[in-house]
């Protein structure tokens, strides 16, 4: 699990072709960062812009995880080359503090940047995305949303398009930056939001309590 909250940002040092099993091949991507590596150990679990991968060929500022066609497919990875900045976050562990929300790295579809914009005599951002028509039930004003791994709160929505006011340090430690209107972005809503209207419908017999989250994995 994570939670939204980026550690830092890594660089692609490359992207590579490679042979899978049963005839199949997979990219294989390499990312440059400053800390992550020196604490991850292969087969570790590490978010890149909210995919949730494995850690393989480790090196002291850089490691390497393998993308499967599925991979490429439905999310935003791939658009990733050379020098693209990533955002990466490491999974919680029990003792941390609840920062952010609840963050599969499973993402449920790729959006599009409307825009990204300054607002007017102020330090803070405007972004403004497009969702998959199939995700937009699953977001409220001021309810959370993952975009590229960023956990972020919903300022408004119009249709299939979701506005949210970026603060600098946001602007500043995340893959935004480097972001251009058009850009595809990798979604996840809200976890609870899907179990809620499985329970609205009757697929889930009951309420929802503390120990079926954890029998599910929360």
């Amino acid at each position: 699990m994570f939670t939204g909250l980026i550690r830092e940002t890594g660089e692609i040092a490359s992207t590579e072709r490679m042979a899978g099993q049963n005839r199949g091949s997979v990219t294989r991507l390499t990312i440059k960062a400053a800390t992550i590596p020196s604490e991850l150990k292969t087969g570790d679990s590490v978010a890149v812009n909210g995919v949730c991968l494995t850690s393989l060929d480790i090196g002291e500022h850089q490691f390497s995880a393998d993308l499967a066609e599925e991979t490429l497919n439905r999310t935003s990875l791939q658009r990733l080359k050379a020098g693209t900045i990533v955002n990466l976050e490491l999974p919680a562990k029990a003792q941390d503090r609840m920062g952010g929300h609840v963050v599969q790295g499973h993402v449920d579809g790729v959006g599009s940047i409307v825009s990204l914009q300054k607002i007017k005599f102020r330090d803070d951002w405007r972004l403004i995305v497009e969702l998959p028509p199939e995700l937009s039930r699953y977001v409220v004003p001021q309810g959370s949303i993952t975009i590229e791994g960023i956990s972020l709160t919903v300022a408004g929505i119009d249709g299939r398009h979701v506005e949210i006011a970026i603060i600098p340090h946001t602007w500043q430690t995340t893959n935004l930056r480097a972001l251009r209107d058009g850009d595809p972005v990798n979604i996840e809503v809200d976890v609870l939001a899907k179990y809620a209207e499985k329970m609205a419908h009757g697929r889930i017999q009951g309420k929802l309590t503390a120990a079926e989250l954890i029998r599910l994995g929360f």
